[in-house]
């Protein structure tokens, strides 16, 4: 019982955080000069992850040595899982920035892995807004700390059927949502967003994504019908290959989802502090959040004071956030050290609720 009070506790007591209106003054002034996206490094580092990692890919499937394939697959996996998280940035950059590069990526990385754009905008930017980060409105929430210990591992493992039910929904449920309109509403409700909250529901799209939605879907159905097709001209080897690193890049993303928050916000509104102290940085000296967490994401808390800061500028943004108010204060409160102590705490946060 005195264990249940102090998680309750902890949890009210992060809602009713104060904002720090000076490091929230800091983040604005600070940072205005690196606010603007680089075009250079966002298409070589896009275009570079994505030729490596289809190249990897090719040569797991076409070696006959076993453990070479598997390194190659391993490589791919990771090199992918960082050109699949540009997603992430097109979310957020603005839409004049980076000329064609929405469209390039998706031909190039989204279409192909399933995972087009319109599964993450219009979706992520509720997880950002100030009245829903942490609520039940919120896409991208859930309350893991607060939940049973065995909610972690069924957390993760399920992005293993992530890539077979993709093929499932391009080829099969889109096409027959065209026909049947209660399917199309319960695919786009349930099943056309890369969200966490099993009770979100997704609203009827507007604007210009509604057109990114129709030539995207129709694209990522023909594809998913050429990977079937490919099976009976290739054989099984191909598919299966591909399929096994797409798994592994899900769950490697569902690892760094798992500790991009602690997950101690039982649903009510939280100041925009406090949505940071939730979140989680892993800065250097360490590199293996690089991998894990690319492409900026090892500041996902200080992305969440700046939401629209391109990743190339974040590492230096954190250097003079903390250079300015001192790793005692607030802006240091979200820094960790790695994956694993993370998924400690939030292990032992489980336990202890329970």
């Amino acid at each position: 019982m005195n264990a249940q009070n102090s998680i309750n506790a902890s949890a009210t007591a992060r809602t009713a955080i104060p904002d720090d209106k000076d490091m929230l003054r800091a983040a604005r002034d600070l940072t205005k000069d690196i606010s603007e996206a680089r075009p250079l490094v966002y298409w070589s580092d896009m275009l570079g992850s994505a030729a490596v990692g289809y190249a990897a890919l090719a040569g797991a499937i076409l070696v006959d040595s076993v453990p070479l394939a598997i390194v190659l697959g391993v490589f791919s996996a990771l090199v992918l899982y960082r050109a699949l998280l540009f997603i992430h940035e097109i979310t957020h950059i603005h839409k004049n920035a980076l000329p064609g590069f929405r469209t390039v990526w998706n031909l190039l990385v989204g279409i192909p892995m399933l995972a087009p754009s319109f599964t993450y905008e219009g979706v992520h930017t509720l997880h950002h807004a100030r009245t829903r980060y942490g609520t039940a409105e919120d896409p991208e929430y859930l309350p893991l700390a607060l939940m049973k210990p065995w909610s972690l591992p069924l957390f993760v493992l399920i992005a293993l059927l992530a890539p077979p039910a993709l093929v499932i929904r391009s080829a099969i449920l889109v096409p027959l949502g065209v026909v049947i309109p209660p399917i199309r509403k319960l695919v786009w409700e349930r099943v056309s967003s890369l969200s966490i909250n099993p009770n979100f529901r997704r609203r009827p799209p507007e604007g210009d994504l509604k057109k990114r939605v129709v030539w995207q879907e129709a694209l990522a159905t023909a594809w998913s019908w050429t990977l079937i097709a490919s099976i009976f001209l290739l054989g099984w080897k191909p598919f299966l290959v591909a399929l096994a690193v797409l798994s592994l890049t899900a769950v490697l993303n569902q690892l760094r989802t798992l500790v991009a928050h602690l997950w101690e916000n039982e649903g009510e509104p939280m100041t925009v502090t406090a949505q940071y102290l939730d979140s989680v940085n892993v800065p250097p000296p360490g590199v293996i959040a690089e991998i894990w967490a690319p492409v900026g994401l090892r500041y996902h808390a200080l992305h969440h004071l700046l939401p629209s800061m391109p990743y190339h500028s974040l590492p230096e943004a954190h250097r003079r956030l903390v250079g300015h108010l001192g790793e005692g204060s607030t802006i240091g409160k979200a820094n960790h050290t790695g994956m694993w102590s993370l998924v400690s705490r939030i292990a032992r946060s489980t336990m202890r609720s329970n």
